[in-house]
């Protein structure tokens, strides 16, 4: 008999804590959105994450950071002081030569910002903008990279930092993903393949994991009821298969079941919901025009607007992935077209946000997995480099209109400040009000957290 209650308290218990499970997937009103951490550690800066992501690895001497040593130096050896000994992806063995920058750089913004000429939209935001010249990261080839960049570990089936933010700060919409994930691909570069475990939930419970939505078509498959099937018999529908997923989840108490029953429910929200987040009838025209958005055609600009009315709608982390910046040659040509798709609708992003009051509480990231050589590929082009690069960050908490950290003359390790991916890590959840170190999960007896054992907030970028 004890027994006997022994296991309905702990069904009972279970059943609970999946209802609460199930609600904190489902979202809570955006008075009352909460997750894993609440209270917030401390006050928070920023509510929510749009994520630029730029995947193949932009090279940072043709954007952000210029070398004018490095001019002088093109086509000269590299000093061996520099490189021997040192990791390098494709170079290795190889006659190593400068590269100077293939572009001339410019002062923008009353801080007098300097960056390429490529972007004279974001140089004319650049006040908005903190650069951080001093990044760097552990691995030198893509996968790997994009791997440590978005999860803090090489180890795969860890939770991606969009997982970590959702996880920690739970949902502001009850009828759109927590975490919603964009691709789009341009011109100019090797194209690189995005594994979906990039935006993987890993070892937290998978309703935390990313949600890709299509640039192109229908942001989701199947999105429309067949002829013939109304709401009423859609909703007849899940509400008989989630019976009997409660009764399994009776019989076997598996957590994951409730995962299940929370994502019929919010596949049936997101009917109503996604037809009008992708409806872009009701832009103005100038808005269209400032992003240079095509709705539709699944570019970044496009995107970057589709990120906008996400974050409108309570997305709590946004992550757009726009490929093709792997130039292994050619560097000049590809960056070219590169600036041409993103510098307009990034620029546009942050003036827009920050016009409707809500870049102040949303935090902006623009960067890739790591940078390029500062010698040269194939004659024209950039091999990986993990020594030094640069990221942007916007809004959110972050002091506008300045640089951080150096790297030396020829653009090769970061030198002054060096900022590594636990603690850009780090610095993210502190300006979301979480404490990098007290946000854990057991994994096989271990506190994993998504800075590993190390990281550090950057405290001289904060507002």
């Amino acid at each position: 008999m004890n027994e006997l209650l022994r296991r309905t308290f702990l069904r009972q218990g279970a059943a609970g804590l999946g209802l609460a499970a199930v609600n904190q997937l489902m979202g809570a009103p955006k008075d009352g959105a909460h997750g894993a951490i609440s209270p917030l550690h401390h006050p928070a800066k920023a509510k929510r994450v749009i994520y630029l992501y730029q995947a193949g690895g932009p090279s940072h001497l043709e954007t952000w950071d210029y070398k004018p040593k490095l001019a002088e130096m093109s086509g000269k050896p590299m000093p061996e002081s520099f490189t021997k000994g040192q990791q390098i992806a494709q170079l290795q063995g190889k006659e190593l030569k400068c590269l100077g920058p293939q572009f001339p750089f410019k002062h923008y913004g009353k801080a007098g910002q300097h960056m390429s000429s490529l972007f004279p939209e974001m140089g004319a935001v650049s006040d908005q903008i903190c650069i951080v010249r001093s990044m760097w990261t552990e691995q030198i080839n893509h996968d790997p990279a994009h791997t440590i960049m978005n999860t803090g570990s090489i180890i795969a089936g860890r939770p991606s930092m969009g997982s970590w933010v959702l996880y920690g700060l739970g949902a502001e919409t009850d009828d759109l993903p927590g975490y919603v994930v964009l691709l789009s691909n341009g011109k100019g570069g090797q194209m690189q393949p995005i594994a979906q475990r990039q935006w993987s939930a890993g070892i937290l419970p998978s309703k935390y994991q990313g949600v890709k939505l299509n640039s192109i078509g229908d942001a989701v498959l199947y999105i429309k009821n067949p002829a013939g099937l109304g709401a009423d018999t859609q909703r007849d529908s899940v509400e008989a298969i989630n019976a009997l997923n409660k009764l399994q989840h009776n019989a076997i108490e598996d957590p994951e079941i409730l995962t299940r029953i929370a994502q019929y429910e919010m596949a049936f929200k997101m009917q109503s919901s996604v037809p009008g987040l992708v409806d872009m009838a009701k832009e103005p025209q100038k808005v269209l025009d400032m992003y240079g958005a095509k709705p539709g055609d699944g570019s970044f600009a496009s995107n970057c607007l589709l990120a906008r009315r996400l974050a409108e709608r309570g997305v709590r982390f946004i992550q757009l992935y726009h490929r093709d910046w792997d130039h292994h040659s050619g560097v000049k040509v590809g960056l070219e077209q590169k600036a041409a798709e993103v510098d307009r609708a990034t620029a546009a992003l942050i003036r827009d946000l920050k016009e409707r009051g809500m870049l102040d509480d949303t935090l902006i990231v623009f960067g890739g997995e790591f940078g390029r050589t500062p010698m040269s590929q194939s004659g024209d082009g950039r091999d990986h480099h993990i020594k030094g690069f640069s990221f942007l960050l916007a809004g959110g908490g972050i002091k506008g209109g300045i640089s951080y950290g150096a790297t030396d003359d020829l653009g090769y390790a970061a030198v002054e400040n060096p900022v590594s991916v636990h603690d850009f890590h780090a610095t993210m959840l502190h300006l979301l009000g979480i404490n990098h170190t007290r946000m854990t999960v057991k994994s096989q007896g271990l506190d994993v957290r998504l800075t590993g054992i190390s990281g550090q907030v950057v405290h001289d970028i904060l507002a």
